[in-house]
């Protein structure tokens, strides 16, 4: 009875459901509260079940679950909220994932850094993907896996057993208690990991983590897809799209945008595919150049995600090292990459560098011949001997428009690869699926990048190929749109109040084709010591953001949004992007992106209401 209430509640919510829970790939800033993050939607969920309330106002006022798509959305919480009550445990036990290898990984991390044993059993067929060898040779992790017919036979283990079936039917799980956790794999959608018992409670939130910056949960047009079949008590259906043709219209599409002469890879986000990026390096090295040390060159101050995913990595690797690249602000990226590229060399180690063009926050662009002249210098090793040349991964995000490894371009004669986050211009904030490019000295790269991408299942889902098909081709008229909208209110802000600092592009770069539409704004401050200063300027960031979205609540968001289709979108670094960045390298500026579609005379009065007030 107690289900049939659940699951009968559970159809008025899919019935009511506001639109943004299937539609939006940002959370809204001004209902997220990060560390209540799914606790607090959950929380107010529960009580509208208990109030038997699944009307569309109601839901429509439950805060942001999680964080974006990646580690969570309204739908995927509400899913693992259904499986948990016909499962009599809690809704953290439960964790969905778009990819049905990356749970098992997540595990092996944890049992890794505490040198715990692991034995994954499977019944049936494991995933032909999921390649043993590769994930113990590359990722370093350490695991017995083993084929048995019936659960009900495994015996207790010292350390942690992972129960890996395949199902047709999202539903109750028969629990053991011999078994630690138990990975349901289900067909097209994903996959749903749960954490049994109290004393497994400790891997959860590491687990969650491991969504969060190498892979994706479930997403929400497939936690659709599941929660229908679970209300229905039916099997889930088969897949309805050809995704076939819709994966040629995408790889069309990026070849032409990029002038990329290798074929791209579409993962289902642009950390997913930064992970393929990086696990398919290192196995490169340890087939061409083995028992060489691993550099990964990593801005301080970059994008968060990137930062933590490549620390994460070099946790788990003895000869993986993150070295710091001071990219801008004071620091000039070629003079950083010169040096340090000069030091890795003389310890006779494979230098592998991550940065963004233009850079984040700062939108600075370096100048690229003098990019190239450094990394195309031959150095030599504390021998001698001539040092092995750098690959330059390029995270295009902001200006995914500009063709850098085509024949010809700039980047095209040294080894570099190019990746784009698709939650931004390439699908206009529809989808999170990013895609990776290489030039020709990269091709054979490329092929071990895919062998990542596909052993951790982290490829787009057919539903993200179908909105890049329908986005990407509008994509470089988009650019052209914002741009235009950005830089006139850039130089509004210029007239208006002359003593802000503004960093975007000049005149001179976007005539070259650096055409972002973000900038980010240091605000004049006051005060008799350095604290009183930036006290000064962190509250004023947030009346001037304040401001912008109760005033133009229409159009302007307290959201990390880019490249979305409308409106505009206003963030602090330091509390948004960056943050699992080290707190000496944050910025705490304001950072605003603008559409081609908005009203920007309104953005202009209300900007100068702002001015007249400080």
């Amino acid at each position: 009875m107690h289900d049939n209430n659940m699951l009968n509640y559970l159809k008025e919510v899919l019935k009511n459901m506001p639109a943004d829970w299937l539609n939006l790939t940002t959370h809204r800033l001004d209902i997220y509260n990060e560390n209540l993050a799914k606790i607090e939607f959950l929380e107010q969920f529960e009580n509208l079940y208990k109030a038997n309330n699944a009307g569309t106002a109601a839901l429509e006022k439950l805060p942001t679950a999680y964080d974006y798509i990646r580690l969570g959305h309204p739908l995927s919480s509400v899913l693992e909220w259904g499986i948990a009550k016909l499962n009599n445990t809690a809704p953290n036990n439960i964790i969905s994932f778009s990819s049905k290898t990356v749970p098992v990984l997540s595990i092996l991390r944890k049992n890794l850094l505490e040198n715990k044993n692991t034995q994954i059993i499977y019944t049936g067929e494991l995933p032909t993907y999921f390649d043993d060898k590769i994930i113990r040779s590359v990722y370093g992790y350490n695991f017995e896996l083993k084929q048995v017919d019936n659960i009900e036979h495994i015996s207790r283990f010292n350390g942690s057993t992972i129960v890996i079936s395949q199902k047709d039917e999202i539903g109750a799980t028969e629990l053991s208690p011999n078994v630690n956790f138990f990975i349901n794999l289900y067909r097209n959608l994903g996959s749903i990991l749960l954490v049994n018992g109290k004393e497994n409670e400790s891997y959860i939130s590491e687990i969650q983590h491991v969504r969060r910056r190498e892979t994706i949960a479930m997403t929400p047009a497939n936690c659709l897809v599941a929660l229908k079949a679970l209300v229905a008590r039916k099997v889930i259906p088969p897949a309805k799209s050809d995704v076939e043709e819709a994966k040629k219209s995408v790889l069309k599409s990026i070849q032409k945008i990029t002038g990329s002469p290798t074929t791209p890879l579409v993962a289902s986000s642009g950390l997913s595919i930064q992970y393929a990026i990086m696990m398919g390096l290192i196995h490169d090295t340890q087939e061409n150049h083995q028992g060489k040390p691993i550099k990964f060159l990593v801005p301080p101050n970059c994008y968060g995600g990137t930062n933590d995913q490549a620390r994460r990595v070099a946790a788990c690797l003895d000869n993986v090292e993150i070295v710091d690249l001071p990219v801008d602000g004071n620091n000039d990226m070629v003079q950083s990459i010169d040096t340090v590229l000069t030091k890795v060399a003389a310890e006779d180690a494979i230098p592998y560098i991550i940065a963004e063009i233009p850079t984040n926050p700062r939108v600075e662009v370096p100048n690229l011949q003098q990019l190239k002249a450094v990394l195309s210098k031959e150095r030599k090793t504390a021998t001698g001997k001539t040092a092995i040349d750098p690959v330059f991964i390029l995270d295009q995000t902001f200006c995914p428009n500009y063709q850098f490894l085509g024949e010809g371009e700039i980047l095209s004669t040294v080894r570099a690869i190019s990746y784009a986050s698709g939650s931004k211009f390439p699908s206009g904030g529809k989808c999170t699926a990013g895609y990776v490019v290489g030039n020709t000295k990269t091709a054979a790269l490329m092929e071990k990048i895919e062998l990542h991408l596909t052993l951790c299942n982290n490829e787009s889902t057919a539903f993200q190929y179908e909105i890049l098909t329908k986005q990407l081709p509008s994509m470089n008229q988009r650019i052209i749109d914002a741009y235009k909208n950005t830089r006139e209110f850039v130089n509004f802000i210029k007239e208006t109040l002359p003593e802000a600092k503004i960093n975007f592009v000049s005149d001179e770069l976007a005539a070259k084709g650096f055409t972002p539409s973000v900038f980010s704004l240091d605000l004049p401050t006051k005060g008799k010591t350095d604290e009183e200063r930036e006290a000064y300027k962190r509250a004023l960031n947030l009346k001037l953001i304040n401001l912008m979205i109760t005033e133009i609540p229409t159009e302007s968001k307290f959201c990390v949004s880019y490249g979305q289709l409308k409106g505009c979108y206003w963030t602090i670094p330091a509390t948004s992007t960056q943050g699992t960045t080290k707190e000496g390298d944050k910025d705490y500026i304001v950072r605003a992106s603008l559409s081609g579609n908005m009203d920007l005379d309104r953005h202009k009065k209300v900007f100068l209401k702002f001015v007249d007030n400080i």
